[in-house]
């Protein structure tokens, strides 16, 4: 049976990009490509084998990662003026860069105007405080890459293949989430690697991953990580209150 979660603020593709590159630490103006484009299309058939919405964009740099590590493969050749000839990852780097560039300045831009909203002009009335419509605040500084890079070493430890179950009934979508939500009620706060290292099989890991996904989706929880690439925590709102 497939599942299908969408999620509002799914990143896009240079994001993915400038996730590794900031995980591992690596020079944007020196980016691995070979490295990178295995990791990337890794990443994107997971994407795909969970039923989660991909932008058509996604497809299209795959395609340009894997020509401009066919172009890094072939010999350096020199122009009429005896010049190497341009890197074929300059055109990437430079979107890279000015990607960059204008996230930090749309953080920036977001923090001035939380800053300016707590000020009220004289006589004014205070607004009434967010009614929490937006995932991205139930996904406080955790990217969905961040969760699939848990979910893949989750997924990684389990056996390849798997013994045959007979006269079992699949796992269902709320079942799962219910197992989470039981957790939650116990607990107050667990680690998204520990729901998940509860699973049996290949199968029940990927419906629990799509099981938070689709909570987070009805922002019945709030997933919190406390240092970047750093572990993540699960917490119900009611623990938040």
């Amino acid at each position: 049976m497939a599942y299908s979660v969408h999620l509002d603020n799914f990143e896009g593709p240079l994001d993915l990009l400038l996730y590794f590159i900031q995980r591992d630490k690596i020079d944007i103006y020196d980016i691995p490509i070979a490295q990178l484009a295995g990791e990337y299309l890794e990443y994107l058939g997971m994407i795909k084998a969970l039923n989660l919405a991909v932008a058509g964009e996604f497809v299209v740099l795959a395609a340009s990662l894997m020509r401009i590590k066919a172009k890094m493969l072939l010999p350096r050749t020199v122009d009429e003026s005896e010049e190497l000839m341009e890197d074929p990852r300059q055109e990437l780097v430079d979107q890279l860069v000015n990607y960059q560039r204008f996230k930090s300045a749309a953080v920036e831009l977001g923090e001035l105007a939380e800053l300016r909203g707590a000020y009220y002009p004289v006589g004014g009335m205070e607004l009434p405080a967010s009614n929490g419509n937006g995932v991205q605040e139930y996904l406080q500084d955790v990217s969905l890459f961040d969760l699939m890079s848990v979910f893949r070493e989750v997924l990684g430890r389990m056996p390849s293949t798997e013994p045959l179950r007979m006269a079992m009934e699949p796992i269902k979508l709320d079942d799962q989430m219910s197992v989470i939500r039981r957790a939650l009620d116990s607990e107050g706060k667990i680690a998204f690697k520990e729901i998940l290292l509860k699973a049996v099989d290949r199968h029940e890991v990927v419906v629990t991953f799509l099981a938070l996904l689709e909570m987070v989706k009805r922002q019945q929880i709030v997933v919190l990580q406390a240092d970047p690439f750093g572990e993540i925590m699960l917490q119900g709102l009611e623990a938040q209150a």
